[in-house]
């Protein structure tokens, strides 16, 4: 299929999320601080450099537009069209020194995310990933248009699992425990790589906890654009406040949902 042409959006978050990325490349195997959150989460002065080069390059094209980022919090947040930004997803893998790692770019218009941008600068062995998408046109690697999986049964899916402390500590975890052996596959690809390879059909669901919107803006829509259906785990849609994700081929969403029958640990029923 031909390539669709970006919009003025999706140009201007590449052009963002290249300078960015340059940023990222030049620092990476380099030296640089390292400093913890009060949640015990890495930062590091990339990441606030990648956060203030991609504010930079989007308020070049567009300065009515708010932001809210990993780093630097929110900026305008009530105006109708709203940047969010992970500078560096996956942080403790850059400071590692394993390409594991993403800029993250999400566009909302208000309250519906709508375009994102996910970038690997560092993945393919340097190469690179970038993967964008925009409601109603696809998503896009380079001129590839992505499309997901035609997986239908449990037992010929592979299922890669994330970020799953608040999963384990709740009654769905047994319950996920009986869908394990019946799968085809199961792995544990992480960040941005199991919805990149969910986009492009080369595996059939994810299942994480413990994310926030920061992490996942972007990935909502290239999944949703290529054919896949992105909740969390109760099945609602994503929003600001979402902290965990089932994301699947159409068929697969609809009985994980239902087997897993999952409700956040500190719910009581009737609640």
């Amino acid at each position: 299929m031909s390539n669709v042409e970006p919009s003025e959006f999706i140009r201007a978050a590449l052009e963002a999320v290249d300078a960015a990325g340059a940023l990222i490349r030049k620092a990476y195997h380099g030296n640089f601080e390292v400093r913890y959150k009060a949640d015990a989460s890495p930062v590091t002065e990339v990441d606030e450099a990648a956060e203030q080069t991609i504010k930079s390059v989007l308020k070049k094209h567009f300065p009515a537009h708010g932001f809210y980022g990993e780093e630097f919090g929110r900026e305008s947040a009530d105006a109708d069209y709203v940047w969010l930004i992970d500078p560096i997803d996956g942080t403790k893998a850059f400071v590692r020194g394993y390409p594991l790692f993403s800029v993250q770019l999400g566009l909302m218009h208000r309250g519906e995310i709508i375009a994102g941008v996910s970038s690997a600068p560092c993945w393919n062995a340097g190469a690179g990933e970038i993967i964008w998408a925009e409601t109603g046109r696809g998503a896009w690697l380079g001129t590839q248009r992505l499309q997901i999986a035609d997986t239908v049964a449990i037992e010929k899916a592979t299922l890669s699992l994330g970020n799953i402390a608040s999963l384990a500590k709740s009654e769905a975890w047994t319950r996920l425990g009986g869908i394990i052996p019946r799968l085809h596959r199961i792995r544990g690809y992480g960040d941005f790589l199991h919805y990149h390879w969910l986009a492009s059909g080369k595996l059939d669901a994810v299942i994480e906890s413990d994310v926030n919107i920061l992490d996942i803006s972007a990935l909502s829509v290239i999944v949703r654009e290529a054919g896949g259906v992105f909740t969390d785990l109760t099945g609602a849609p994503i929003a600001l406040t979402t902290t965990s994700v089932l994301a699947a081929t159409p068929p697969l969403h609809t009985r994980l949902l239902a087997e897993l029958g999952y409700r956040p640990p500190h719910r009581q029923d009737g609640l």
